[in-house]
């Protein structure tokens, strides 16, 4: 926990104003000795943000990560919100040979958009 800590501070190169962990006793002695100065919250439910990273939400600031900045990710999320629901139709609601239908039929569509419907394919 220690080395946590320390490798936090060093990363970050600021004190940050608290400090949220899991319920873990070591977190609590070694901030006490790394950063005695920082509000250090410890609590069951403070903590979900890093705990729900399968939400919607978080898997797109997870995959900013590869962008140079949050303005380029927001223009690219903006685009891709409203592209991203065409090829993820109600699957639970339509039988198998229905997806398969449907898929075939947005997959035209988005051909017909891009203009790739006469491009030869490179395998």
């Amino acid at each position: 926990a220690r080395r946590f800590f320390r490798r936090l501070m060093k990363k970050t190169r600021s004190v940050p104003r608290v400090v949220v962990t899991d319920k873990l006793r070591s977190y609590g002695a070694a901030h006490r000795e790394v950063m005695p100065s920082v509000e250090h919250r410890s609590h069951k439910g403070l903590n979900n943000r890093a705990e729900n990273n399968h939400q919607p939400t978080r898997q797109r600031e997870h995959a900013m990560k590869s962008f140079r900045s949050a303005g380029g990710a927001q223009r690219f999320l903006s685009a891709f919100s409203g592209i991203s629901p065409h090829f993820r139709p109600h699957r639970h609601l339509m039988s198998a040979p229905d997806h398969r239908a449907e898929m075939t039929i947005r997959f035209a569509i988005w051909d017909q958009i891009t203009g790739t419907a006469g491009c030869p394919t490179t395998a």
